[in-house]
């Protein structure tokens, strides 16, 4: 199949089958990007038709399974942005910890754990990891088992390491992992105190309040409604002066509740909830 054959009313019939048999809606998610990565399984399945592509959808629930894992973008690393880190580390968590004895932390699309490693590394290092308890989350059920055994390419580990370098950690960032059979493992002792559930952010919901939640790159994939809907419940997830992070390519700027917030860290888009 050529890659400009499919139909909008393709996506559609496609985004409305995966809604009514497995209760997963992708209706708002930013049809560009829908587009490409349901192309991209075509491609990889090699279906030469949408029609084929929603025959297995109805017939194979396994199926169905991978083709979430497709359509949910599972491109992180550890410690990203090390300047964020840095600032988690220095202000932001210090802050939360001037009124509380302990922090509750929401990875809200956690993907494959990178991010929940660096945060337990990050908390380790400050002595607080004990006081912490965390929920990770995530729509794609396979991708959380991967989080969960924290297996890692080595090939990727070279890049964590540089990172963790530049958010100036105090260890070897080699004592946090072994290998094993060209594998890094990580130190599992980090994610005792994680819970990792399976989680979608559209039709979820409430479940808990929390300190400090981390949503980064994840309402890029959203459409401007959608991410005001999820957005929403992020503000009612949080305790108030509790604190929010985004994407650097996400904004609060023009959504609902913005005026709730207010910018802790415009560059680093970490926000502070204001008002309930």
């Amino acid at each position: 199949m050529n890659r400009q054959d499919i139909e909008i009313s393709d996506l559609r019939r496609i985004t409305e089958l995966v809604k009514e048999q497995y209760r997963y809606d992708f209706t708002n998610y930013a049809m560009s990007s829908f587009r490409r990565r349901i192309l991209r399984i075509m491609e990889l399945y090699k279906f030469g038709s949408a029609d084929l592509l929603i025959k297995r959808l109805k017939d194979d629930r396994s199926f169905f399974d991978e083709f979430i894992a497709e359509i949910t973008v599972n491109v992180t690393e550890m410690f990203r942005d090390p300047p964020f880190w840095r600032e988690l580390r220095d202000n932001v968590i210090p802050n939360i910890l001037l009124n509380h004895n302990t922090i509750s932390i929401w990875h809200a699309g956690c993907s494959s754990g990178e991010e929940v490693f660096s945060m337990a590394i990050l908390l380790k290092e400050m002595g607080i990891l004990h006081k912490a308890k965390i929920i990770a989350t995530d729509i794609d059920k396979v991708i959380l088992e991967k989080a969960k055994k924290g297996h890692y390419s080595m090939k990727n580990m070279e890049l964590n390491e540089k990172n963790y370098i530049r958010f100036e950690g105090k260890n070897n960032f080699k004592d946090y992992f072994k290998e094993e059979n060209g594998k890094a493992v990580m130190d599992k002792s980090l994610i005792e105190n994680v819970s990792f559930r399976e989680h979608d952010l559209v039709q979820g919901v409430v479940f808990n309040k929390f300190d400090l939640i981390l949503c980064r790159n994840v309402m890029i994939y959203f459409n401007q409604n959608l991410q005001n809907e999820v957005l929403k419940k992020h503000h009612e997830s949080l305790f108030k002066y509790g604190y929010l992070v985004i994407g650097s390519k996400e904004s609060l700027i023009w959504c609902e509740i913005a005026n709730k917030f207010i910018v802790v860290n415009n560059e680093e888009k970490i926000y502070k909830k204001i008002k309930d």
